[in-house]
């Protein structure tokens, strides 16, 4: 188990691990949208200047492609030889799957049973082996590790892996060539490789830049940890939001977010939710409920950001038709 964390300067990547990572994966991942929205800034209020990263946009409709690409870039032959294996809820999985297909690497890929359909039939589209393990992703996470050990197969890690959070901080060092005059960034948080590859970013390209952490209030692990400064691990993850269903926090990540998040708050399904139908309505683009919790943490954050000019992240698209239907008719 984690001790208590105290600020250190440990940090799980450099700057430079960043920009290797944009060369690496740069073939396979254009550079995606950074987009301003008058209806959003209205829907927003109080004076703040909203820029939408769209993530969406990218392969497999997720930041989480990235991440896999700049991991699986870097394995040795023999590694590839033998294949990959993860965990996940669906993003990461589908990210692990498309780099497979891409570099010619067999992957597995552990799921928790009653998993998104829509994401695993494009998992398996992809080629990857699905298996359909446990009630959550981290009881999926303990089936992959096994696997890793009894198959000889190499575990990337949704999370605990430099190369994935690498991967995640490239986009962060897209909005701050864009937007070099942005004030804070708020970003969802599962595992946290969104977050601390964003604060790697922006020690070295904008250390005035306030970081936010946001994270469904029913899957809340890392909220409740940072709070008291130690891990505290849930007994569930209740959120539509498939993304931030995580149960424990992570080594590579929750120092850092210890040491660098300017705040981090915690947001109902209801208000991931209503922030999903406003971006749909002011940008006419789809979030999956972890790809617009981040609106719904600035929405929690308006009154003390008013005036700003703030950047949140719709980080994936990959909603199910059902779950859809729900929350575009009202219902969280």
């Amino acid at each position: 188990m984690m001790a208590a964390v105290e600020p250190s300067a440990w940090w799980p990547i450099t700057f430079a691990d960043v920009a290797a990572a944009e060369r690496r994966i740069r073939s396979y991942v254009a550079e995606t949208p950074l987009r301003r929205y008058p209806p959003l800034d209205a829907a927003v209020g109080h004076g703040v200047r909203v820029w939408v990263k769209h993530e969406n946009h990218a392969p497999t409709n997720s930041f989480k492609v990235r991440n896999a690409l700049a991991v699986m870039t870097l394995l040795p032959d023999d590694v590839r030889r033998r294949g990959v294996v993860t965990a996940t809820r669906g993003n990461h999985g589908l990210g692990v799957a498309y780099a497979g297909s891409l570099l010619d690497i067999r992957a597995t890929i552990f799921v928790p049973l009653g998993n998104n359909p829509e994401k695993n039939e494009g998992m398996r589209g992809f080629g990857a082996e699905l298996v359909e393990h446990g009630r959550d992703y981290d009881e999926a996470l303990a089936g992959a590790e096994a696997a890793a050990r009894e198959r000889g197969l190499h575990m990337i890690h949704s999370t605990n892996d430099p190369g994935v959070i690498a991967g995640a901080a490239t986009f962060t060092l897209e909005i701050l060539r864009r937007a070099p005059e942005l004030d804070a960034l708020v970003l969802s948080v599962g595992g946290g490789s969104q977050a601390v590859g964003a604060l790697t970013v922006a020690r070295t390209l904008s250390p005035r830049l306030a970081v936010y952490g946001v994270q469904a209030a029913g899957a809340s692990a890392a909220a409740d940890s940072w709070r008291a400064r130690r891990p505290i691990a849930a007994s569930s993850a209740d959120t539509f939001a498939d993304g931030l269903a995580t149960r424990s926090v992570y080594a590579a990540t929750f120092g850092p977010l210890c040491e660098g998040l300017a705040d981090f708050v915690t947001v109902t399904d209801a208000e991931i939710a209503e922030a999903l139908r406003v971006i749909l309505r002011t940008t006419h683009n789809l979030a999956e409920g972890a790809g617009a919790a981040g609106l719904a943490g600035l929405m929690t954050l308006r009154e003390r950001l008013a005036g700003r000019t703030v950047a949140v992240v719709v980080s994936g698209s990959n909603i199910d038709r059902a779950t859809l239907a729900r929350v575009t008719g009202g219902s969280p």
